[in-house]
């Protein structure tokens, strides 16, 4: 089991070029990707896309590019000799009218604006492609360590709270078989003090086994262990289950809710709403997990 927390960096270098990756993961329902990286480079964004689809299911992650290309090919300069020959027509009127012998250096002329441009090469885009899957690589293999360190402490948390609700689902299922009898007394208890007759014990049992019926649990029960075992089994798994997680504990809250709903008992009320606690815990925790 793997968190969606985590984070990896990694550089390469390939004949003159150098490029690192960052890639910072977050809780998130899908897998959802963000982008930062040069524009000479804007290629990449499709390759570095697919791939980190193929390696991650969900979560938000940043993916952040620095490359620099150090190659003696890397840039190109131009110069603008329309625009250098118009300054120094400018400059030899400016001259002529000061009644000075200066005029432009080479150096001045350099300097003036958009005479001197840097442009950058074009990249080979196979050798880029290659550079990224060197970083790629690495920085895949750091997220998915640091995610599977974060899975196993969130496994330990998610099993401790599940073991909770395990004990809690034993009160209840020990506490239902009791629950009718105890009616039975309160009812007995009832009939003496407004002073009512005999009542025919038949009559009795029948309201008796009509108030079981009515507060029965066992099906809840059954299937809110049946959910335990599955969200136990998820948690031993190596792949994502992150949306079967969060699927069990749905279905636990609703067994829970109904069977508040139909126990007329107190001992039982307090032990559902110390699950209610419980399954809350897991669904917080689960949101993090991939």
């Amino acid at each position: 089991m793997q968190s969606m927390t985590g984070y990896g960096r990694c550089q390469a270098a390939l004949e003159g070029r150098e490029m690192t990756l960052e890639v910072k993961t977050v809780n998130h329902r899908f897998l959802d990707l963000s982008f930062r990286l040069p524009r000479n480079v804007g290629f990449l964004e499709e390759i570095l896309r697919r791939e980190l689809t193929a390696a991650f299911q969900r979560g938000h992650m940043d993916v952040f590019v620095a490359y620099r290309n150090t190659r003696s090919d890397a840039r190109q300069v131009r110069v603008d000799t329309a625009l250098a020959g118009a300054y120094v027509e400018a400059a030899r009127q400016v001259q002529e009218i000061a009644g000075t012998d200066e005029a432009l250096s080479v150096a001045q002329l350099m300097a003036m604006p958009d005479v001197v441009q840097i442009a950058e090469a074009q990249e080979d885009q196979g050798a880029v492609e290659q550079l990224a899957g060197l970083a790629l690589e690495g920085v895949i293999a750091e997220v998915r360590a640091m995610r599977a360190r974060e899975g196993e402490a969130l496994r330990r948390d998610l099993m401790e709270h599940l073991n909770a609700l395990a004990q809690l689902r034993d009160r209840m299922a020990d506490r239902a078989p009791l629950v009718p009898l105890a009616y039975r007394e309160r009812l007995n208890a009832r009939l003496a003090e407004l002073g009512a007759e005999t009542v025919e014990p038949q009559r009795l049992a029948q309201e008796v086994a009509l108030f079981a019926d009515k507060c029965a649990i066992d099906e809840e029960l059954s299937r809110l262990a049946s959910h335990i075992a599955q969200m136990r089994a998820c948690l031993e798994e190596k792949g994502a289950v992150g949306r079967r997680l969060d699927f069990l504990t749905q279905e636990m809250n609703r067994e829970v809710n109904t069977i508040g709903s139909k126990a007329s008992d107190l001992e039982i009320t307090q032990a559902v709403v110390a699950a209610k606690s419980e399954i809350e815990k897991l669904r917080e925790q689960v949101q993090n997990v991939e």
